[in-house]
């Protein structure tokens, strides 16, 4: 079935499930929004990204009440679109601040939405739209409406539930709300078909993946003769196996369904390397609006949203439409004349080095840590770093340095530094992911560096055994590539080791094989 044209059918029974278009404007998305806009019956209405949030959620009307000397309040557009669809253009250039209160606004449900998202390379819908938003779509430019074809196969919802949470572990979907929103899909179908499990997986957990599914594949055991089983074995047996055949079947066909939807180059950081490229590892803060910063020009904007007015800028831009305004006595500011400073502010940077203090090679990996870390420091008053340092060795992982910026600080924190003992991997990365998600919670770029051989020995329960261990690590490696947080493994292997490029891979960190990594390597490598 083609994607789009069942994700028609699935807007037009369940708006509230949202969708995301992602492609440049052209006939096969006015195809599409043609289609769609013909199947609901409720309003439609368009969003532009730079919406007023007094216009989107109601209040006074700033341009209106100064024109007519009176208080006049707008219904907001979210008032307008009871039971219809509200269309977002350019849904990649919203600011955060307004896709949090259009989020709120979708929590509460009673319309539809649809993103166009037209961002090119690495721009993309707000996380907090996006997750919210059950359908991913990217339209074919020649793409028009095709026959929808069902499936006859009866799914129970118990069914349902146990293969989309299965496919969603195989694919690295951890948010849970992907798979409420899969499992509204499959109930939006109609029919509770294998089919539409499978439709559900492909539209909602396909595009969110961010591992390629390796079903396991159960061992053929012998089968007891029937003559030598227990009459209650007998009878019950048949049905058991019948059973766990369908279910087997329905999830292999819900994983097939979803690996093949897997969008192209959307697994491209499964070769080792991230998929935005060697990336800005350490580098100074990335550029970005904010309410406090540098000045950088003026744009339309409105000041109740907490945007400083620049009333030289405003009244430049409504003077030369005073004549045509008929206005002669004074100055008729309207709603399109309003200017606000645009300010920009650089995020800090926060380099996380998670340390492996373990065995034998300890001494050197935290004297290599230890050099980096100072020179960083000795940085960070031109690129606004702050430097971190987590120690794993034992059972457990210790914070041997905060978050700082203070040379002197650092020196005293690395002083003593004691090694040796077992690899609690695991619990390192998972220390690790920790502090640098408090990081970007304060508004932070984090980098985590991990410095160590990948080859753990401790599980996150502290006890020993090596496959236990290895498996809890690639957990935890994981769920960094969920977080989507930038990653730099260097392996200090003597010779490149399988398990540390296999845990790199599983973080879609960066790899880098320094087998004699001094402190100025250890920079380059977190510094390309």
């Amino acid at each position: 079935m083609d994607d789009a044209t069942a994700a028609l059918g699935l807007m037009a029974a369940a708006p509230g499930l949202g969708v995301v278009l992602r492609g440049p404007p052209g006939p096969a998305r006015d195809r599409w929004l043609a289609a769609l806009r013909a199947r609901t019956s409720g309003p439609w209405r368009r969003m532009p990204p730079g919406i007023e949030t007094g216009r989107l959620m109601g209040g006074i009307d700033l341009a209106a009440t100064l024109q007519a000397g009176r208080t006049v309040r707008d219904a907001g557009l979210l008032a307008e679109i009871a039971d219809g669809v509200l269309v977002v253009a350019m849904a990649e250039r919203i600011a955060p601040a307004l896709a949090a209160t259009l989020a709120g606004a979708m929590d509460a449900g009673g319309f539809g939405v649809v993103l166009l998202d037209e961002g090119v390379e690495d721009e993309h819908v707000p996380p907090v739209l996006r997750d919210r938003c059950a359908l991913l779509l990217a339209l074919p430019y020649d793409w028009t409406e095709q026959p929808v074809h069902t499936g006859h196969e009866p799914c129970t919802d118990e069914d349902a539930i146990e293969a989309l949470n299965a496919a969603a572990v195989q694919l690295g979907v951890w948010p849970v709300r992907s798979v409420v929103l899969a499992m509204a899909t499959f109930r939006a179908a109609g029919a509770p078909t294998v089919e539409a499990v499978a439709l559900a997986a492909r539209l909602v957990l396909a595009p969110r993946a961010t591992q390629r599914p390796e079903p396991e594949t159960a061992e053929a055991q012998p089968k007891p003769d029937a003559d030598e089983a227990p009459a209650e074995t007998r009878a019950e047996t048949p049905a058991e196996s019948e059973e766990e055949q369908i279910d087997a079947g329905t999830l292999e066909q819900v994983l097939a369904a979803a690996a093949a939807a897997i969008p192209p180059g959307l697994l491209t950081g499964l070769d080792g390397a991230p998929a935005g490229g060697r990336g800005d590892a350490g580098r100074m803060g990335a550029v970005r609006t904010a309410l406090r910063g540098r000045p950088a020009g003026t744009r339309v904007g409105d000041p109740r949203r907490g945007e400083r007015l620049d009333l030289i800028a405003t009244l430049r831009a409504a003077a030369p439409w005073q004549r045509i305004r008929g206005r002669t006595d004074r100055i008729e500011i309207r709603r399109d004349d309003f200017r606000v400073t645009r300010l920009q502010a650089r995020s800090e940077t926060t380099t996380i080095f998670v340390v492996d203090a373990s065995g034998s090679q300890a001494l050197n990996r935290l004297a290599e840590a230890k050099g980096a870390v100072e020179l960083l420091l000795a940085e960070s008053y031109v690129r606004r770093d702050r430097v971190a340092l987590l120690a794993f060795r034992g059972r457990g992982t210790e914070l041997v340095l905060p978050p700082t910026r203070s040379l002197v600080r650092a020196k005293r924190s690395l002083s003593q530094l004691p090694g040796g003992g077992g690899t609690p991997l695991a619990s390192g990365i998972g220390a690790g992911l920790a502090l640098a998600d408090s990081v970007r919670r304060r508004g932070g770029t984090p980098t985590l560096v991990f410095l160590t051989d990948g080859r753990a020995n401790v599980g996150l329960d502290g006890q020993g055994g090596r496959a236990r261990a290895e498996a809890d690590a690639t957990d935890a490696a994981r769920q960094v590539r969920g977080a989507k947080m930038r990653a730099v493994l260097i392996d200090t292997s003597p010779r490149p080791h399988a398990a540390a490029r296999a845990i790199a891979v599983a973080m879609a960190a960066r790899y880098v094989p320094l087998p004699y990594a001094g402190a100025s390597a250890v920079m380059a490598a977190v510094r390309p």
